[in-house]
């Protein structure tokens, strides 16, 4: 699981880093996300040449402008004969992943891929396969996993503060960005996914997903994801590109307390509201049968947020340098790809029950 002590190891290794730098790295993608990877890899001090690629001048252009230094290619081939670069991050596309992953591992070169890994568990077990089998380090982009406030939601849930966990909800709506290559699902519910796995320590054994297209008959814009999990364990992801609000917000409820965690509230993102239900032992009619409910106070934990993309990037360029499996590694990609496909499956057939199947996944 995710944990705040797990986020130290940025801190214990500041020493090394100032000494220990590897030669190149980087990044295929120049859209939304590829200038922050691209201004991570320049800020982190951890190596000592940056390169971009990607295929729209103008993107080339602002990257240039921004960073002066970094090499802006048009294609990714460059980057491939490139030997001073040993690490690529990918920011494109969702359909892209799995050939410029599986190019780039078979270049001999470590691979950060954004979320989801692939688009098949058959395409993550491939990447898997080729990085093991070449001992480079093979990520996935679950940026959640590396926030303060996500890894200090795993240590109240492994405390046992909140008592047995009986459900988990998550929202995660905005108006757009809509997407053409991939529905709703794949593009938002990967982060919830991955977060509730890490709190939980296990992954979904079947999933149901509802959901309906309005702009796109082939993509749905508009879904619910229903989680079961051994043990009367349920969680639900709730992801729009149709809302009116921009809402990221998960309650987990359990048998002692329950807690808020809103990643847009600035100043109190996680809540712990002490409040429960609990049933009298004893009762000598039905009539006499009633629940007794707890209203006690509301805290909020103190969370020292370093931006979570930062810390994501470092973490993956200390593996490459350590020849270690990160926390987020191909298998972490692999689990949340299989739920994807078993909501696909789950979509396809009117909202049935799915198994969740993991093959290879650890």
């Amino acid at each position: 699981m995710t944990s705040s002590a797990a986020l130290s190891d940025n801190g214990s290794h500041a020493a090394a880093l100032r000494e220990r730098r590897l030669r190149g790295a980087g990044v295929v993608g120049l859209g939304y996300w590829g200038p922050n990877w691209v201004r991570n890899l320049q800020n982190s001090a951890m190596c000592d040449h940056v390169a971009a690629c990607d295929v729209d001048p103008v993107r080339r252009h602002h990257i240039k402008k921004l960073y002066p230094m970094a090499a802006a290619y048009e294609g990714i081939e460059p980057m491939l004969a490139d030997q001073s670069i040993e690490a690529v991050i990918i920011a494109t596309p969702v359909h892209t992943h799995w050939e410029l992953a599986r190019r780039c591992l078979v270049a001999g070169k470590s691979v950060l891929v954004e979320k989801p890994l692939a688009s098949s568990t058959a395409q993550c077990a491939e990447l898997i396969e080729i990085a093991e089998a070449r001992g480079l380090v093979l990520m996935v982009g679950h940026t959640f996993e590396y926030s303060a406030s996500v890894a200090k939601l795993c240590d109240i849930v492994n405390s046992g503060e909140l008592g047995e966990i009986f459900y988990i909800s998550s929202i995660r709506t905005n108006l757009g960005l809509i997407q053409k290559d991939i529905n709703v699902v794949w593009d938002l519910a990967p982060h919830d996914i991955s977060i509730i796995v890490a709190l939980l320590g296990r992954a979904p054994e079947s999933v149901n997903c509802q959901g309906r297209s309005h702009y796109n008959p082939a993509v749905e814009d508009v879904a619910m994801l229903t989680m079961n999990f051994s043990g009367n364990l349920i969680a639900f992801a709730h992801v729009s590109w149709l809302d009116p609000n921009k809402i990221r917000r998960i309650t987990v409820v359990g048998s002692r307390k329950m807690l808020i965690y809103d990643d847009i509230a600035l100043q109190e993102p996680i809540r712990i509201y002490d409040k429960g239900v609990s049933v009298l032992p004893y009762y000598d009619t039905f009539g006499e049968f009633h629940f007794s409910y707890r209203y006690g106070d509301i805290l909020a934990p103190r969370v020292a947020e370093t931006e979570p993309l930062k810390i994501e990037t470092e973490h993956f360029l200390q593996c490459v340098l350590d020849k270690r499996r990160p926390r987020s590694d191909g298998f972490a990609g692999l689990r949340v790809v299989s739920v994807l496909e078993a909501a696909d499956e789950s979509l396809r057939r009117h909202g049935a029950m799915v198994p969740v199947r993991y093959g290879a996944a650890r």
